[in-house]
């Protein structure tokens, strides 16, 4: 029988010196992506800080949402109804990621390489949503109509394979969550009305 699960895509605006940094180039007010899978925000990973009082130390992290550095950021939520077999393999790969934490780091020349349109290959690299747009390439999905290593946050706020749910303070959202009733999808009425690989190896090809 075929069944559906849900994914969530979270753009947020932290507000850092960093983050501005960034939005002085790209534009954009929420220049950091992040997957989850579960509506509520728990489990959500991304290539980002280690430690909140440190931007040059990054790699891959769950992040906790609930936290002072997230709480109170700016952000957008962006739901993708996938198949139950596609969730299950982002989950696995991203899982068997996180087994070898250490060995992925925070893709900043790539993040650089944007603003040129190259590709800055480092082996075990990435950032956030050159990451978030990887993982979700290796269940055959391409919400975004560009190679994995030029999607920017912003890009998947364009796609119209994504819901957007909620836009506004983060913990705004995690406060309607947790007020409404278990389910596998949010209580929020939809902001807009939009439509809709196995594992992979990291590095150098060729």
């Amino acid at each position: 029988m075929y069944t559906e699960q849900d994914i969530w895509i979270v753009l947020t605006g932290t507000g850092t010196w960093f983050s501005r940094m960034i939005q002085y180039f790209t534009k954009a007010p929420l220049n950091h992506a992040s997957i989850a899978f579960d509506s509520e925000l728990r489990e959500v990973y991304s290539f980002g800080r280690k430690k909140a009082n440190n931007p040059f130390d990054g790699g891959l992290v769950r992040e906790n949402l609930r936290a002072p550095f997230f709480y109170t950021s700016e952000c957008a939520v962006y739901r993708c109804r996938v198949s139950n077999e596609d969730y299950q393999r982002m989950h696995n790969l991203v899982k068997e990621m996180m087994r070898d934490q250490n060995r992925y780091k925070y893709n900043l020349l790539g993040l650089l390489g944007i603003l040129f349109r190259i590709h800055i290959d480092r082996d075990d690299a990435f950032f956030c949503s050159h990451f978030v747009a990887t993982v979700l390439e290796q269940a055959g999905l391409r919400p975004v109509n560009k190679p994995c290593h030029l999607v920017t946050p912003e890009d998947f706020a364009h796609s119209p394979q994504l819901n957007e749910i909620y836009h506004g303070p983060l913990h705004g959202y995690l406060a309607q969550e947790m007020t409404s009733p278990l389910s596998p999808t949010p209580t929020f009425a939809p902001a807009t009305t939009k439509g809709r690989g196995k594992f992979f190896r990291i590095g150098k090809t060729g």
